[in-house]
């Protein structure tokens, strides 16, 4: 289609996505020349806050960052204070680290696919609508929540902002018969869990790729949640390949920068755009899915993950988070029926004047900690990469293209309503955190 003129379509604020940004599109002869995800929420300083501060507090003051995804800042930081320190921490303490993370990954990725998503595959504007002829699997989704949730508040103290977890561990720890509770919720949680996928696989997908280089954990042997290495695969085209590198050079490779339109830094890796998250976890260690989500995945169309299937369009991401859901119930119920409780709730983690660095895998994506730290403890230098920041530029492209698509597709051309909710649905794909970015949406369409 051609559009004489420049159209310029802002988008202010961005619904159903935490935080606030807004969309800067330009339009010029029908191609899109100009894409701008524009954060403007205040940066808020929590590396400048951690400076100065004891080895012992950055589990409490990152886990502020988000209220959606807090268990994530907690390990990763513990993890880069462990490590400084020269410390590991296994056995029945890591399960429990790894349950934790189970149970956020289980809420955060319910909230997204009920609350936030499945409304723009089903015509609705919010849930509230949605619930009115959708009611049984709004519940659904309540009721996953809730058992992540239920793990949450039992390990961590509450569900937002966890308060049992420390360095070195947690303040207390539950006996056998106190996770017992979860195992029926979590049975529950199992069936909804695999009618999630059922469900999300009959939405219609509008047709498209991305061709984003894509980075995750990587633990051979198990689907990385909480533990693994840096791996990254090349775009599609190329040969899908992994090329791993250690932790301790992860700011070599994904290196930040600041952009004029964004209070969230941007990042590369190794020069080029990446998208880190569910598809890039999927592809990468999709093999070591637990075996009724893999066969979930396969029911649902997404190829067989044990044969190194891909999935490359984004419109497709609420597919493959219902598919972790099974994977985390499963795991957090392996977990629960193998716990012994540990000798003592944490071990100790005296500190060392060094530097050291922790990653998980938030529900959103990789996400890096490194402290450097005095001989008495003290902090003097942080970094923390949270996943939305990675992904802003793939973000951007995604938005570009689907745009472009449908401005080159037949039929009358897209009003201003049509665009922005078009470039919602791009953005929302990728369950941006936009206040973790910033340490959606009002749409500017320019069109010539």
């Amino acid at each position: 289609m051609n559009h004489p003129g420049t159209r310029v379509l802002r988008l202010d604020a961005l619904a159903r996505v935490e935080g606030e940004a807004a969309l800067h599109l330009r339009v010029q002869d029908g191609s899109v020349t100009e894409t701008r995800l524009r954060i403007y929420e205040p940066p808020r300083f929590f590396e400048a806050l951690l400076t100065g501060r004891g080895h012992t507090e950055p589990p409490d003051i990152t886990s502020r960052i988000c209220g959606i995804c807090p268990v994530a800042y907690q390990m990763s930081a513990c993890q880069a204070i462990e490590n400084a320190c020269g410390v590991a921490v296994d056995g029945p303490l890591a399960d429990l680290r790894r349950l934790l993370y189970c149970g956020e990954w289980i809420e955060s990725h319910a909230l997204h696919i009920y609350l936030l998503h499945a409304p723009d595959f089903l015509g609705r504007s919010d849930v509230v609508e949605l619930a009115r002829d959708h009611r049984p699997s709004v519940e659904r989704g309540l009721r996953l929540k809730q058992a992540g949730n239920a793990i949450l508040e039992l390990l961590g103290g509450r569900p937002i902002h966890p308060v049992n977890v420390r360095v070195g561990g947690f303040y207390r720890t539950p006996a056998p018969d106190d996770l017992r509770p979860l195992q029926a919720r979590l049975l529950q949680a199992r069936e909804d869990a695999l009618e999630t996928v059922r469900w999300v696989a009959t939405f219609s997908f509008p047709d498209a790729v991305c061709d984003h280089d894509l980075l995750a954990l990587h633990d051979p042997g198990r689907y990385a949640i909480d533990t693994g290495t840096p791996a990254a695969m090349a775009a599609q085209g190329q040969e899908a390949t992994l090329s791993g590198f250690p932790l301790s050079d992860f700011e070599e490779h994904v290196r930040e920068h600041q952009v004029p339109h964004s209070t969230a830094l941007t990042a590369a890796l190794d020069g080029r755009r990446f998208l880190t998250g569910p598809l890039a976890r999927y592809a990468i260690n999709g093999r070591w899915l637990h075996p009724a989500a893999a066969q979930a995945a396969r029911n649902a169309g997404l190829g067989d993950p044990t044969a190194g299937a891909i999935c490359h369009n984004p419109f497709r991401s609420i597919v493959v988070r219902a598919v972790e859901v099974v994977h985390a119930v499963e795991e957090a119920l392996r977990i629960i029926d193998g716990y012994e409780r540990p000798a003592r709730p944490a071990i100790e983690v005296p500190p060392h004047e060094s530097s050291g660095v922790g990653a998980t895998e938030a529900p959103r994506g990789l996400l890096y900690h490194r402290y450097t730290l005095t001989e008495d403890g003290t902090l003097t230098g942080t970094r923390i990469i949270p996943p939305t920041a990675q992904n802003q530029t793939a973000i951007e492209e995604d938005v570009r293209r689907v745009v472009q698509t449908r401005l080159e597709s037949d039929g009358p051309a897209p009003d201003d309503d049509e665009l922005t909710h078009l470039c919602e649905r791009a953005i929302r794909n990728h369950d941006p955190c936009i206040s973790c970015a910033a340490h959606f949406l009002d749409l500017t369409v320019e069109r010539t």
